[in-house]
């Protein structure tokens, strides 16, 4: 699976972080334009999801998918992930407690296994929408840098 997305005015971008002489300001300006663009792999995986669910089942994996901030161990780089919410651990006892419930087979759903076909919902979620995660995160990135730059 390949992946597209085009990019321009990084000019323009260039020369108005050139202005912003904040970094913190600027790292904190990326992650809200980041969050708000990973939104929307986080609704398209939702609906996704929705069509998989079993509805006799008190198990959903559209509830338990979320955006959260990742970590690296580059200081200016911003991570954040879209992902179901208890992981894909098995090992501990207790599940997690959860608006969707214990999904923590969402993997082999989204993967298969040996037994099972794989029925993707997260992965395509990006493919379908990285245009528009590329435009919301430059246009919600380029408001608040005017905001701070006014």
């Amino acid at each position: 699976m390949s992946v597209e997305f085009r990019m321009t005015g990084m000019d323009q971008f260039k020369q108005k972080m050139d202005r912003l002489r904040n970094p913190k300001k600027a790292k904190s300006i990326a992650r809200k334009a980041a969050r708000q663009a990973m939104n929307i792999v986080r609704d398209a995986a939702r609906v996704n999801a929705k069509t998989i669910d079993d509805p006799e089942t008190a198990e959903k994996i559209f509830k338990n998918i979320s955006v959260a901030a990742g970590r690296s161990r580059d200081s200016n780089v911003i991570v954040m992930r879209v992902g179901v919410r208890g992981g894909a651990s098995f090992s501990n006892k207790n599940p997690p407690k959860l608006s969707g419930g214990d999904t923590r087979h969402w993997r082999w759903v989204e993967f298969g296994s040996a037994n099972n076909i794989a029925v993707p919902f997260m992965r395509p979620a990006l493919a379908r929408n990285i245009q528009q995660v590329t435009d919301k995160f430059a246009q919600v990135f380029n408001t608040e840098i005017d905001k701070e730059l006014a």
